[in-house]
């Protein structure tokens, strides 16, 4: 169960490959993740020093009134991978036309994930495509209702 999604990650950018990543969150970053609030929208990963940093995500303090007064909701946090996924995601950085973007949040027992894909932009013309193919496949779900 995916607490919070980017959900324009599919329109935007073709998947190549993905990873699932620990995050390494304050106690009132925690309890808002688990209450669903947050984005993903706009957010990328970098690599630097040997280490992964999901930056331009959203996450607001649970009681905003309770945080600490020099809190950041833009805040860079850092992910945790093994070595071999960060020399992987790192090469793939350094790839021109290759990005890194989170798709999803989500819960693994105690422990909070973020599912990340390596992705290739998409242009205007696949994004059209992707609306075309979506809308065939809405008609021919209608039609099969109808019976």
């Amino acid at each position: 169960m995916s607490l919070i999604k980017n959900t324009k990650v599919n329109f935007n950018y073709e998947l190549l490959d993905t990873f699932s990543a620990g995050i390494e969150l304050l106690g009132v970053e925690v309890k808002s993740v688990r209450a669903s609030r947050g984005s993903l929208e706009g957010s990328h990963v970098t690599i630097r020093g040997g280490e992964a940093y999901l930056i331009g995500s959203e996450i607001p303090a649970f009681q905003p009134k309770n945080s600490p007064k020099d809190f950041d909701i833009n805040r860079r946090r850092t992910l945790l991978l093994n070595k071999k996924e960060i020399e992987e995601l790192s090469k793939a950085e350094n790839t021109k036309g290759l990005t890194i973007v989170p798709i999803a949040m989500y819960c693994k027992g105690r422990n909070i994930k973020v599912d990340i894909a390596i992705a290739k932009g998409k242009k205007k013309f696949d994004k059209r495509e992707s609306i075309k193919k979506r809308e065939t496949n809405r008609e021919i779900s209608r039609v099969m209702k109808r019976g």
